[in-house]
């Protein structure tokens, strides 16, 4: 018993301490102290979960479909969802899966359009046969990159009844957390950054209506691109649903007459008078695999900072990306940017030569057919071998990279990381030296900013004006 009372007295020194040098230091990183705020937690001590006052605020809602579920879903259990508090799942079947129930949210679509439109053939097989009505359906787990991204796959009829789910989910989510402060909604190869999420949400007021995402255009409708994760405030979510529940057949027509879901929510919540913050940087379109550092856009770099989600990420990816995660919070008490993926994460994979691996290069191709007779010497023999390849690209100042494969020889004056071809013979190089240097010109550009939010530009702002 002594022993017992002595160590809850360390315990609770240790919180103390941490929490009186939060206080005196005003440090705007997060707090990683661990928190068990669920019972698995807690026999996993060597978790890193973050400590803050809105993680029991927020839900986090996970997209999925019966075609891809029991591949996608499970990793996340064991990685994105193990330090948040509450969250569900909704899918296109009522199911359970690894214990965790997983909801069908297609109920909330109106009979008749459930029973009228094509797209609604699968879930009826699903409805009357439950698994065994899921046709083939071509599941992308690995190597999913953003070049072979979701448009690409408008033919699948998992695909084609995704996008119904969207205005639904925002009312299911609704009705099931009514006083949850924000609901973050991902997809299965979404790889969501719960340690900066929750920083990044602390710079925003949760009693105003937000709509937080990475953006994107269809026609003339803005829209938080739903791969790389979106956001909504409560009062955001209420004007969903009230707009929504006043013209339903109006927007399951234009939901109808689109080919993505998550265009159709935008258009609801523009009705609804609730702009998109812009979250580009910290959302991402794309994985740590296809990303290239240098993307720049609407005036911000991706480089300088903190990152909170990655699309088109592989279920091996996603467990990869969690370990690599866990052991920088546990070793750092700061916050995770895209540098710190791409100089300790990315880098360390790349060489001068790696096998049975494609970089992604495709700046220029050069190949016996259309360039053996040409006069430039590293061009007519690009094609012939890897050393003419590397050779090829060191001959252009440009070039970072390469990739040769049977009498073909692509460069790229872009940094990608790209994916291992394991039966294929293709080969990749990297000039490694004029990487270090693209990844040094890109730390020069950096500056005091943290985040894209309001609280945090403001605060950025007042600090410029005293400097």
């Amino acid at each position: 018993m002594p022993q017992r009372t002595f160590l809850c007295r360390l315990i609770f020194a240790a919180v103390f301490s941490v929490s009186i040098i939060n206080v005196f230091t005003g440090a705007s990183s997060p707090s990683f102290f661990l928190r068990y705020s669920k019972p698995q937690a807690l026999a996993h001590e060597h978790l890193t979960c973050p400590q803050s006052d809105i993680a029991d605020d927020i839900l986090v809602v996970l997209r999925t479909g019966a075609t891809e579920s029991r591949q996608k879903v499970p990793v996340h259990f064991q990685t994105t969802l193990r330090c948040v508090p509450n969250f569900v799942i909704f899918s296109d079947l009522d199911e359970e899966i690894e214990g965790h129930p997983v909801h069908d949210v297609l109920g909330g679509v109106t009979a008749d359009r459930r029973q009228q439109h094509d797209d609604f053939k699968l879930y009826h097989q699903l409805q009357k046969q439950g698994r065994k009505g899921i046709n083939d359906q071509h599941v992308f787990t690995a190597q999913s990159g953003s070049t072979k991204g979701d448009y690409l796959n408008t033919e699948n009829d998992g695909w084609k009844l995704d996008k119904w789910k969207f205005l639904p989910m925002v009312d299911e989510a609704y009705r099931k957390a009514p006083n949850a402060k924000w609901y973050v909604f991902i997809e299965t190869d979404t790889y969501l950054g719960w340690h900066n999420l929750l920083e990044y949400l602390s710079h925003f007021d949760a009693t105003k209506p937000y709509y937080i995402g990475k953006h994107l255009y269809i026609n003339d409708v803005e829209f938080g691109y739903g791969g790389a994760g979106f956001v909504l405030s409560n009062p955001a979510m209420r004007k969903v649903t009230e707009q929504r529940s006043v013209h339903v057949r109006d927007y399951e027509e234009f939901t109808a007459t689109h080919w993505v879901g998550d265009c159709a929510l935008g258009k609801v919540l523009e009705d609804a008078k609730v702009p998109l913050h812009r979250a580009f940087p910290h959302f991402q379109a794309d994985s740590p695999a296809t990303m290239d550092p240098t993307t720049n856009k609407i005036d911000r770099n991706a480089w300088c900072f903190p990152v909170i989600t990655y699309h088109h990420v592989s279920p091996t990816e996603i467990e990869n990306l969690w370990r690599f995660e866990q052991a920088w919070f546990s070793k750092h008490d700061v916050l995770l940017r895209h540098r710190d993926i791409f100089k300790d994460y990315v880098y360390p994979k790349i060489g001068a030569s790696v096998a049975n691996w494609d970089n992604m290069s495709a700046d220029k191709e050069y190949n016996a057919h259309d360039h053996s007779s040409s006069k430039d010497p590293f061009e007519s023999n690009a094609w012939k071998s890897f050393q003419h390849c590397h050779a090829m690209c060191e001959s252009k100042k440009d070039c970072v990279q390469f990739a040769y494969d049977s009498g073909s020889c692509s460069i790229s004056n872009a940094f990608r990381l790209g994916y291992a071809k394991p039966t294929e013979r293709v080969q990749s190089g990297w000039m490694t030296d004029r990487v270090d240097d693209l990844f040094l010109r890109m730390e020069g550009k950096c500056g005091i900013t943290d985040w894209f939010a309001p609280k945090a530009l403001k605060s950025s702002l007042q600090r410029r004006r005293r400097r």
